[in-house]
């Protein structure tokens, strides 16, 4: 029959806020109750009465706990088929009640990993009675009801209000479909954790939380971000965040995080920085981010590391921009910046603490390491007969950091703490240095004395002697090509200053 009258249940919870109100019902209903332990307990104080699994099963929990449920008198109540004849006949062989609903969740072991907690009480987290509940309820959702999470405490409640204490075939299905999510993503989770040094080689990775987009990168794409935004931010004003916002978003969070201990502002289109510079405070960092292209900056996604003060936010609201994100703002500034009602405010709470990354490829998924790896002062090694002043080795590791958040092929031209231009995206990183000072020019910026970064190698002595010509007198790259000499060569005969670090940072 598709439509079943619930008549018995099993309730075993680590979490019971909001369970008052399904107890309540079943008690109306004249369902039997079976429970142990401290869910027991709190059914009873609802005032209904439970049967204890011990006197179910005629034995107690043991092992400390661990074993409770594990007994044919549970399972077979549950795994029993209610239109074979054979089930039923062995069900009153063994006098094993039917359970018609099973309501139980599982130890909060995420949450016991995140707590730094020790490796036992770990290990004391993995549910084993709670999974195989949920797993032979699910199997068996023709005849019974999983309810595996809190999160469907509510819709139960509405269910059996609406139907008077039934289900039909739909309902039984959808809510076994939630029991396998709940129980694959706490598998993971533990995989996980075993696994943390990688020795298997397993694509494993699970989000319970969603969030459907207006749509993808473009309006006839379906999108759907999974994670918790609310961990890193608290949106303070404006629209819904989109595809196309998250992935700038992404980037100018990356980026900010590589400047710690100063003040630092950056603006960004299509998850390159067009604007980027370091001030005494938020509205100085602003105006020389700006200054570096007040043409790609309209419509961009802004960020900095610092609070916006009123004289910030005054300085910058006059630009339409997407989004402004810093870890905080004054009442004065949120003021003024809430005027304009779509633009998206976010107050950033925490820092990324990802360690991977991975997008889908062809027929697969391709995963890596995060790039964690910002290049120091330690990390330069000179290789020309001059090495960088001061200033100079200041400008080489700013433009270094921005280099590093730049797509490839990229050169970066900056100076005094500020990114004066760069050329993003290029076939050849000739196109890319050229594009780079073509737009320098632009904005009015003189690169005698700036510095330039480079992603990669380079191969040939071409682009220092362009940036020689345009008054450039030092650069950074990462070196490892059989030509390096002649680079440096060039850079030798010309007065300039070369570092290489080692460590390229290509970003496709």
């Amino acid at each position: 029959m598709s439509v079943r009258k619930i008549q018995s249940a099993l309730i075993s919870v680590f979490h019971k806020d909001n369970l008052e109100p399904i107890i309540k019902l079943l008690k109306d209903k004249g369902v039997t109750i079976y429970s142990t332990g401290g869910t027991q307990k709190f059914i009873e104080e609802q005032g209904a009465e439970v049967i204890p699994v011990e006197d179910l099963t005629s034995y107690p929990s043991i092992l400390g706990g661990r074993v409770k449920t594990l007994h044919p008198k549970v399972f077979g109540g549950i795994l029993g088929r209610r239109d074979l004849e054979s089930d039923k006949a062995q069900l009153q062989e063994y006098d094993i009640p039917e359970i018609d609903l099973v309501i139980v969740d599982l130890y909060p072991f995420e949450q016991t990993v995140a707590s730094g907690a020790s490796e036992q009480d770990i290990i004391e987290k993995i549910d084993i009675g709670g999974i195989s509940l949920i797993r032979a309820a699910a199997k068996n959702f023709k005849d019974v009801v999983i309810v595996a999470s809190q999160n469907q405490y509510a819709d139960l409640e509405k269910v059996l209000e609406e139907k008077d204490g039934s289900t039909d075939l739909n309902d039984r299905k959808a809510f076994a479909s939630h029991a396998f999510n709940v129980s694959s993503h706490y598998d993971t989770a533990i995989f996980n954790y075993f696994n943390e040094e990688d020795s298997i080689k397993g694509f494993k990775h699970s989000i319970s939380e969603s969030k459907t987009l207006r749509y993808g990168e473009n309006p006839h794409q379906e999108g759907v971000f999974f994670g918790d935004l609310e961990e890193l931010f608290d949106q303070l004003n404006g629209k819904e965040l989109s595809y196309n916002n998250l992935v700038d978003v992404d980037a100018a969070v990356s980026l900010i995080e590589e400047f710690d201990n100063e003040t630092a502002f950056a603006i960004l289109k299509h998850t390159n920085a067009c604007g980027m510079a370091l001030g005494s405070t938020v509205k100085e960092a602003y105006q020389k981010a700006f200054a570096a292209d007040t043409l790609s900056a309209f419509g961009g996604v802004l960020i900095t590391n610092a609070t916006v003060d009123k004289e910030a936010a005054e300085e910058m609201h006059s630009l339409f921009f997407e989004i402004l994100i810093a870890p905080d703002f004054t009442e004065e500034a949120l003021e003024i910046l809430k005027g304009k009602k779509n633009r998206i405010l976010l107050k950033k709470k925490t820092n990324l603490s990802t360690k991977k990354q991975f997008k889908s490829l062809l027929n697969g998924v391709i995963e890596q390491d995060r790039d964690l790896h910002t290049d120091s002062k330690s990390d330069l090694k000179v290789v020309t007969k001059e090495a960088p002043s001061n200033e100079e080795e200041k400008a080489l590791l700013f433009a270094s950091k921005i280099c590093k958040h730049t797509k490839s092929n990229t050169i970066v031209l900056a100076n005094n703490g500020q990114l004066l231009a760069s050329g993003v995206g290029q076939t050849s990183r000739v196109d890319a240095l050229k594009q780079a000072i073509e737009k320098a020019k632009v904005f009015g910026f003189d690169l005698n004395g700036a510095v330039m970064a480079s992603d990669a190698f380079f191969p040939f002595p071409d682009c220092v002697e362009i940036a020689d010509q345009a008054g450039i007198t030092a650069v950074i790259q990462p070196g490892g090509s059989i030509k390096d000499q002649d680079s440096i060569d060039y850079c030798d005969a010309h007065g300039m200053r070369m570092v290489t670090t080692g460590i390229r940072h290509f970003k496709h």
